[in-house]
This record gives structure tokens, C-alpha cells and sequence, in this order.
């Protein structure tokens, strides 16, 4: 688990809450369609990859854990395509496929709000799996967060 030597300010907190809001507004707008949500986040991704390191590494976390969600979900939309359109049929492993991959978005669902809502308050949440690959990936710019720490 990565942890900060400082709390981040309430803009930072605010951002980085909105990294994971950003993916469930998205589900409402592009609910049929798996990609809207990974875009989304891409798009909010790219306007803070330049932000603190806080932020940065929240926005990194929830990209990451929306990549993986748009293989699983774009695996079982297109399988479901081939059902009503193709030659395909509805089989155990069809529905075991579906069954798991609505019970990963509910899972993922509660634990992006949770962590939304955690992060807003200045609480630094990694995801088992997802913080430690952002942890791989993002790294603190030191120049700047010694600029911060030097305020204080």
C-alpha cells in the first residue's frame, strides 16, 4: 500500500474522488456500451496526469481497475451479440460468463463508491491487485512534492 507523507489538500481530495465518480457516470450514459466508462476515465486521466502525485495516483488506480472491467464486460457484450444476431446459443458457460461478470461490476460498483467517498475525506484507499501495479506505474515527482513539503 502506498501512503503519502502528507495530506493532500481539499481540491487534491475533491480531484481524486472524481477520478471515480468520472466511471460511474459514465455507466449511466453509456450503460450497453463497455468502452464509455474506460474513455471517461481516460479523458479525466489525462487532465491530471500532471497533477499531485495524490491525485495522479487515484486517477492511475481507477484507469487501471476500469481497463480490466472493459475486457470482462466487452468479452460478455460481445458474446451476448452472437446469441441474439449470430449462431451462438445460451449455454451453462454462457451464463456461468454472465453471472460473474455482473457479480465483478457490483463488486467493483460499491468499492468505487466507497473509495469516492474515502478519498474525498483525504484517506489515501488501494485496491488489492490495482495499487500495486499503480504503485509500479506511478511515481512521485520529486521536484514538486519537495516544493510542497518545503511550504510546511
Amino acid at each position: 500500500m502506498s501512503t503519502f507523507a502528507y495530506k493532500p489538500d481539499d481540491h487534491e481530495a475533491e480531484k481524486a474522488s472524481n477520478s471515480y465518480l468520472m466511471s460511474l457516470i459514465a455507466v449511466i450514459a453509456g450503460l450497453p456500451l463497455p468502452i464509455i466508462n474506460l474513455i471517461a476515465t481516460f479523458i479525466f486521466y489525462m487532465g491530471n496526469r500532471n497533477g499531485t502525485y495524490f491525485v495522479r495516483w487515484h486517477c492511475t488506480q481507477a484507469l487501471l481497475s476500469q481497463a480490466s472491467l472493459v475486457l470482462i464486460n466487452s468479452t460478455g457484450f460481445w458474446w451476448t451479440m452472437s446469441i441474439i444476431f449470430g449462431p451462438a446459443t445460451v449455454s451453462n458457460s454462457y451464463l456461468a460468463y454472465i453471472i460473474a461478470a455482473v457479480s465483478f461490476n457490483l463488486v467493483e460498483f460499491v468499492a468505487t463508491i466507497y473509495t469516492a467517498v474515502t478519498v474525498r475525506k483525504g484517506v489515501h484507499v488501494s485496491w488489492w491487485f490495482y495499487g500495486d501495479i499503480t504503485d509500479l506505474i506511478c511515481k512521485p515527482n520529486q521536484a514538486y512534492e519537495k516544493n510542497i513539503f518545503s511550504r510546511f
